[in-house]
């Protein structure tokens, strides 16, 4: 990812508190060259990202179909998120979305906008929002 991207998105992880940690891990994404089996790629992407996911994690998963939120609304699913005692997972996919399975194993769905959002963008976007949900639960300035 450009520098850009890690700065953005390190620049709202940062300010999480500890109990709202994020935490990146990045798959490596499918061959994506002219004649490549996309499908394939995005099955083989799908089986990294759900053998990355640690056992007994509430799965969100990031995909065009979910549940929009507004800000509030957001603040109030983080809240029923963080009270559930379970860690959380937040699932984005590469250029051609989530592989099925992966959207299978989610507990829940969530669309970030109906606009189509390149991946390093809406990496920065995820952070900043989780980061503006927590700032509304806190009552911290951030949010006004």
């Amino acid at each position: 990812m450009p520098a850009w991207v890690s700065e953005g998105y390190q620049e709202y992880a940062r300010r999480l508190p500890p109990e709202c940690h994020l935490q990146l891990v990045e798959i490596a994404p499918g061959a994506r060259t002219k004649g490549a089996d996309l499908a394939r790629s995005v099955r083989d992407e799908g089986e990294r990202m759900l053998g990355a996911i640690p056992k007994d994690t509430l799965v969100i998963a990031l995909d065009a179909h979910g549940v929009q939120w507004d800000t509030e609304k957001l603040s109030q699913q983080l809240e029923m998120w963080l009270g559930g005692g379970r860690d959380i997972t937040l699932l984005i996919g590469g250029p051609e979305g989530l592989a099925e399975d992966c959207l299978k194993r989610a507990d829940q769905t969530w669309s970030l906008s109906k606009l189509t959002l390149p991946h390093p963008l809406a990496r920065i976007v995820l952070a900043e929002q989780i980061y503006r949900a927590w700032s509304i639960l806190k009552k911290h300035p951030y949010h006004r």
